[in-house]
């Protein structure tokens, strides 16, 4: 499954969701202690003038999903530290109007959909960040990019039900929300098919903003869902497409939004990529070219505080998932394969 070592871990991990949680936080612990701790971003989320809006939220977590509360209690214990800390930062993009947690996202409807992801993060964890492996009790097993000290669900994952997900920040302002986007997006991986996934989304919206891009094996359309702020906008998308770090079609998240000159840039790059008549993902993804910031971002002073730490090229198929996992600029992929 690996052509060659990288820098991207690989990460087993099964059981009842406290076991799961455990696991990735053991896996974790070194980079948060060493890195995430002390950086700005963690004491911004970490506020103690968030604590009601953390408070309502982990209250709905913990009557809505107890079993992902579960998996984030795991998290602290495996990360050793108080669970009220690591559920901020779960929530991040809930109290926070910007955080770091950019992404490019190419969508290519038809006979074999295409979906393929640039993750963007925070530099420091580069080195850090791992593919989960996870085969939960009682749901659908998934695998998923992980950043050190946060559930799976946010990055981009594909399941064994058939499903794929990709995810793009989107940085809403004036949310007061009941539920965070990254338990949503979590709960989305045990879906069965996209219909169970919009049905989450659709009946929990009042969260901070994010794109997914949804495609599964027995319907191969690709979705397009913006939620956040008690809004939810699903569009099929039916020619080829780029999404950024900005809505593009909810009404609401359009009017209260913060576009950075990155998400400006991507997305204008990509569109006009396509509309040149480019259709290779990677190279779309792996593009440094344009008047503006890249697609493909390594900088050490990008604006946002954003690199590229992995790519994501995912072919669905009617009878699987095509799927390679790209921690480099350029060559071959460090993890690839087929589901059954």
């Amino acid at each position: 499954m690996s052509n060659e070592p990288g820098t991207l871990g690989w990460v087993a991990a099964g059981g009842t969701p406290r076991d799961i949680g455990r696991a990735l936080g053991r896996t974790g612990r070194a980079a948060v202690h060493r890195h995430l701790l002390g950086a700005p971003i963690w004491q911004r989320a970490n506020d103690p003038a968030h604590g009601a809006r953390l408070a309502r939220m982990t209250a709905t977590v913990m009557a809505r999903f107890p079993a992902i509360w579960a998996e984030i209690e795991g998290l602290a214990e495996g990360l050793g530290l108080p669970v009220a800390h690591v559920m901020a930062w779960n929530c991040r993009g809930d109290l926070l109007a910007s955080a770091p947690d950019g992404c490019t996202t190419v969508m290519l409807p038809g006979e074999t959909p295409v979906l393929a992801h640039n993750e963007d993060g925070l530099p420091f964890f580069r080195g850090a960040a791992f593919i989960a492996d996870v085969t939960p009790d009682g749901a659908p097993g998934f695998r998923a990019f992980c950043y050190p000290g946060s559930i799976p669900g946010h990055t981009f994952a594909f399941t064994a039900a058939g499903l794929v997900q990709t995810v793009n920040n989107i940085r809403l302002t004036g949310v007061e929300p009941d539920i965070p986007r990254m338990v949503l997006g979590r709960a989305v991986l045990a879906a069965r098919d996209i219909g169970a996934a919009l049905a989450v989304l659709g009946a929990h919206p009042n969260s901070g903003g994010f794109h997914f891009a949804l495609s599964h094996v027995a319907d191969r359309r690709i979705v397009s869902v913006e939620f956040g702020g008690g809004e939810v906008s699903v569009a099929e998308v039916t020619a080829p497409s780029v999404h950024a770090n900005h809505a593009l079609h909810q009404g609401w998240g359009v009017a209260h939004q913060i576009v950075t000159a990155s998400s400006r840039d991507r997305q204008a790059r990509g569109t006009a990529l396509l509309a040149a008549g480019e259709r290779d993902p990677l190279a779309i993804l792996r593009d440094a070219g344009g008047p503006g910031l890249p697609i493909r971002r390594d900088a050490s002073d990008d604006p946002d505080d954003e690199n590229t730490l992995a790519t994501a090229l995912f072919r669905v198929t009617e009878d699987g998932i095509e799927w390679s996992i790209h921690d480099r600029r350029a060559g071959a992929p460090s993890y690839e394969g087929k589901t059954a």
